[in-house]
């Protein structure tokens, strides 16, 4: 069964959302910059998953099925988790057999906030918080992680406005929640790419 959630989609073919599908690329591009920079071995997942973010993405804004739906979901989970712990390990210095518990501490604040916001943009809200949080915790490298706090920002204002302006923007603006997304996931990889080479110098 097609998946009709979005504003592009007039009808059930592969090419019904060609802005959505195709600005997935943004991903890849992304991945490919991260690719350049020789992450240390415990961030040479970070690239890998973010192109798969991306192919996921294509696939459920190409094929519109329940499955690419969830694994659209479950690889922007995947990626988001797994930074949270090498935040933990790179920029608070938590060793690794203590920083996965940063994985179900997110996982815990995102089922609760999901309870207390049930519309709109609440799945995501758990992110942008995250975000704000990390930030702080980020010490020099605030500015990545503020930067893209406010990218993100702006970016969950679009998608959530992809149905109410559906009428006066007939492309709808989910397009623009991908490639900001892009740009915020690479602003977050880029600065802990970046501290942990750093750290292995000194």
């Amino acid at each position: 069964m097609s998946v009709d959630a979005y504003c592009e989609r007039l009808g059930p073919g592969i090419w019904a959302e060609p802005l959505n599908a195709l600005t997935n690329l943004a991903f890849l591009i992304a991945a490919l910059l991260l690719l350049r920079k020789q992450a240390p071995p415990s961030l040479r997942a970070l690239p890998v998953l973010l192109a798969l973010v991306g192919l996921a993405s294509l696939g459920f804004h190409t094929l519109a099925t329940r499955l690419t739906g969830a694994l659209d979901s479950a690889f922007i989970a995947v990626f988001v988790l797994y930074h949270v712990v090498v935040f933990a390990h790179h920029y608070r210095q938590i060793r690794w057999s203590r920083a996965w518990l940063a994985a179900p501490v997110f996982i815990a604040s995102a089922v609760v906030i999901g309870l207390l916001v049930r519309v709109g943009p609440g799945i995501y809200l758990p992110a942008l918080l995250a975000l704000l949080v990390l930030a702080p915790l980020s010490g020099r490298d605030w500015k990545w992680f503020g930067g893209a706090a406010a990218v993100f920002a702006v970016s969950l204002t679009l998608r959530t406005l992809d149905e109410p302006l559906c009428g006066s923007v007939p492309s709808g603006t989910h397009f623009l929640w991908h490639v900001l997304n892009a740009v915020t996931l690479w602003l977050v990889s880029e600065a802990v790419i970046r501290r942990a080479r750093t750290a292995s110098r000194s």
